[in-house]
């Protein structure tokens, strides 16, 4: 732990502070300033990767893994616990659904459990600053529900596109309150997707779009955005390259969207992104030939590396929509599955272990079929490139 912590911190202090800043002629640093052996006699880029090369391999990967846990509660004994430990997890993702039993709770049973549980679960981890995630963007999306003892109230997005901006903000600064109260610091929203499609069952009708035109889908993004900022919770825009068009649910199967598409479902990240609000960016499992005739978003890097970064130029982290979702699990396996998402450009890959008993999978079979192909099937660098990211997105907690 300790050796960990002086790596990590020796790793910011060359980098200085923020691995996404480094010094240039054009920034605000006075090069005459700066320690001169650090710039001429040691070259800061070999210290930087000296450093990076002293955290293992194995933490690395546990960094870029996030995933679902049974129980309510994470005790030094429990699994999630020791995974925590073990493999240095970048985070974990509760849900109120218990798969095994709908009767009985998985995460979620009291406002003063969930608090105790957050809790927990940072004392788990070697730096406190565990992601702890949820889906909660209002209408049918909260895992937040009244029966938890949570407001359980927060309007679907449909609803709050006719509000005031003022009434807005004063809604989502509610919500980011109630998730900071327990210990949540990343909420796997907004929906930014486009409401284009009347009979898409799994956007638009349930009203999650705040919208069809993008300056719309944005403006309301952006104050569900700087309101969770503000109480220290990040988000996640989904779900990239837009969902608002499909006529399927990628939950259970393949969907493509190919012929119902539109380029503006675009452009909500475009937006949000020139605006410098746009944290991390979720991914979709939609197939989609426009961008990419063979592989699904989620698994590609034509719409990752090329689309997302590339032409739109985003920088930050990039996270999976669940990877045991049918539309994935289905088609391509495990192994396969993991391989494609790293090299895609993926820097968290999201194992909700959620949608059924059959597709659970430990943290520790995870880590090891990702282990055996480093170096083979899957490149170092994109390793090391997500790992550089997460630790700047956890520098916002």
């Amino acid at each position: 732990m300790i050796k960990k912590n002086i790596s990590v911190g020796l790793f910011l202090l060359f980098a200085g502070c923020n691995a996404n800043q480094p010094l240039s002629k054009g920034s605000d640093t006075n090069y005459s300033e700066v320690n001169q052996t650090v710039l001429h006699t040691t070259s800061t880029a070999p210290v930087v990767e000296a450093r990076k090369e002293e955290v293992p391999l194995e933490e690395k990967i546990g960094s870029m893994l996030m995933v679902g846990f049974m129980g309510l509660d994470a005790s030094p004994e429990s699994q999630i616990c020791q995974d925590i430990q073990a493999y240095h997890l970048g985070g974990v993702i509760l849900f109120d659904v218990n798969p095994l039993d709908r009767k009985k709770p998985k995460n979620f049973e009291s406002k003063e459990q969930v608090q105790r549980l957050t809790d927990q679960l940072q004392a788990c981890s070697s730096d406190g600053k565990l992601l702890i995630a949820v889906d909660q963007e209002g209408g049918r999306v909260q895992r937040l529900k009244s029966k938890y003892g949570f407001a359980g109230d927060f309007k679907k997005a449909k609803d709050i596109s006719i509000l005031p901006d003022e009434k807005v903000k004063r809604h989502y600064e509610r919500m980011a309150t109630e998730l900071h109260s327990v210990g949540i610091n990343y909420d796997l929203a907004p929906d930014v997707d486009l409401a284009i499609n009347p009979k898409n069952r799994v956007i638009y009708q349930l009203g999650r779009s705040f919208g069809a035109e993008p300056k719309e889908v944005a403006h309301y993004s952006k104050i569900f955005i700087e309101a969770m900022k503000a109480e220290g919770i990040l988000t996640a825009a989904k779900h990239f390259p837009g969902h608002g068009s499909s006529l399927g649910d990628t939950h259970k199967g393949f969907v493509d969207v190919t012929k119902l598409w539109q380029k503006k479902e675009l452009q909500p990240y475009r937006i949000l992104n020139q605006e410098g609000v746009l944290e991390t960016v979720m991914v979709a499992h939609v197939f989609n030939k426009k961008i990419d005739d063979q592989y699904p978003a989620t698994l590609s890097q034509k719409t990752i590396k090329g689309l997302l970064r590339e032409e739109i130029g985003f920088e930050g982290v990039v996270i999976t929509d669940d990877l045991q979702m049918g539309a994935i699990a289905h088609k391509y396996g495990l192994k396969n599955t993991l391989r494609l998402a790293i090299g895609a450009g993926n820097d968290i890959l999201l194992f909700g272990n959620q949608l059924s008993v059959k597709s659970m999978v430990s943290t520790q079979t995870l880590v090891d079929t990702i282990m055996e192909m480093v170096g083979t099937e899957i490149d170092p660098k994109d390793i090391d490139q997500s790992y550089d990211r997460i630790l700047a997105l956890k520098e916002k907690l």
